[in-house]
């Protein structure tokens, strides 16, 4: 894992939620989504996911100034077959329709076993584990996954970037221990992670970004301009830049992009982009799944059998004593927890950015009234 590289005066979570909402609301966002969304990016940044919650409204601000982010939308079901249902965004941001899909999947799951609702005409979403973890704490396996309108993954062998940092996250329930989630992008690292980098001038680990001949990136700026400005170099496929290993990652996005994008509609972005205009909205795709372990055993039973995978996964003796084994999820609950007592860290160029948008919108400023 990644250290986690941001820093700056910490800022209250409850202000950190409070500033999101009130941008959302004055850029036109019902209160009940700009509820929801608020909720789902100050998880983000308490669980140490800086690159998916806060520092995402300047990207949110540029789809609403160019008006093909439409904050009032509602979705719409597009098709219902029982277990299955396929949601319409109507080109609103991913958040709310999210979080009512996966609703909408476990409420399936606990009537007939499976429930899979997939999302078109969407937008960004924020972290995929959000989701995932929805369907953990109503006592069901989640997955999901989605496409991406930013194209920034250089496939193995190639020069220029064809794919997006498609996330997939996964989630089941324990009954002793807190829930298994796996959160991750199909690069070696999430796009947004480089801009963090960025953002805190901070040079990037060797094998994350590379340029237009292979050759690895560290000057965190330049990254930057690789993964958003450049046509050439971008970000690796999970595995890194060994053939076999940056394969299989490039092979993983794409089987995230059939079922995020192909299954429900959404758009391909290295074609969609030819006569895309920054005005006309993203069309992303995501897809939810859920399976209630009832379906597959007496009620209890899988919990029960997962605790005790992840009892021996955490008495596995560490390589270093002072870095006991974890599994998947507790390192961002550990982070929760330390971020609810002392607050998020807000590097002072992202303040200076959110000051920005709330000057051009009319929000309150509301990070740090006393600065």
């Amino acid at each position: 894992m990644a250290k986690n590289v941001t820093s700056g005066r910490p800022v209250p979570a409850e202000s950190i939620r409070a500033q999101i909402h009130a941008i959302l609301t004055a850029w036109g966002m019902p209160e009940d989504h700009a509820a929801t969304t608020a909720e789902v990016m100050v998880e983000t940044d308490l669980m140490g996911v800086d690159s998916h919650g806060l520092s995402m409204l300047m990207t949110y601000e540029e789809g609403v100034q160019a008006g093909r982010l439409r904050m009032a939308a509602r979705p719409r079901v597009a098709r219902d077959t029982g277990p299955t249902a396929l949601l319409d965004a109507q080109d609103g941001l991913g958040h709310p329709v999210s979080a009512m899909a996966m609703n909408m999947a476990v409420d399936k799951a606990l009537q007939h076993g499976i429930g899979v609702v997939g999302v078109v005409n969407s937008h960004h979403f924020g972290a995929a584990g959000a989701y995932a973890r929805i369907a953990a704490a109503r006592g069901v396996i989640g997955m999901v996954t989605s496409s991406a309108q930013g194209i920034s993954m250089v496939p193995t062998r190639a020069a220029m970037p064809v794919l997006g940092t498609n996330p997939l996250a996964f989630a089941a329930p324990a009954r002793r221990n807190r829930p298994f989630v796996l959160d991750m992008a199909t690069t070696t690292v999430a796009a947004g992670k480089v801009k963090v980098h960025h953002l805190n001038d901070a040079p990037l680990p060797p094998g994350w970004v590379v340029d237009g001949k292979g050759q690895a990136v560290t000057d965190p700026h330049e990254g930057n301009a690789y993964v958003f400005q450049r046509k050439e170099g971008g970000i690796t496929p999970l595995g890194g830049t060994e053939n076999q290993g940056s394969a299989k990652g490039y092979g993983l996005a794409m089987m995230v992009h059939i079922l995020g994008g192909a299954l429900v509609g959404a758009a391909f972005s290295p074609i969609h982009k030819r006569s895309w205009t920054p005005d006309k909205p993203q069309n992303i795709g995501h897809f939810f799944l859920a399976l209630d372990p009832r379906a597959f055993r007496e009620e209890g039973e899988f919990e029960d059998e997962l605790d005790t995978i992840l009892d021996v996964l955490h008495a596995t003796p560490p390589a270093d004593p002072q870095e006991p084994v974890l599994v998947p999820g507790e390192p961002e609950d550990t982070m929760r927890a330390k971020r609810l007592a002392e607050g998020v860290p807000v590097p002072d160029t992202l303040d200076e950015l959110i000051r920005g948008i709330c000057e051009r919108c009319g929000a309150p400023y509301l990070l740090r009234q006393n600065a």
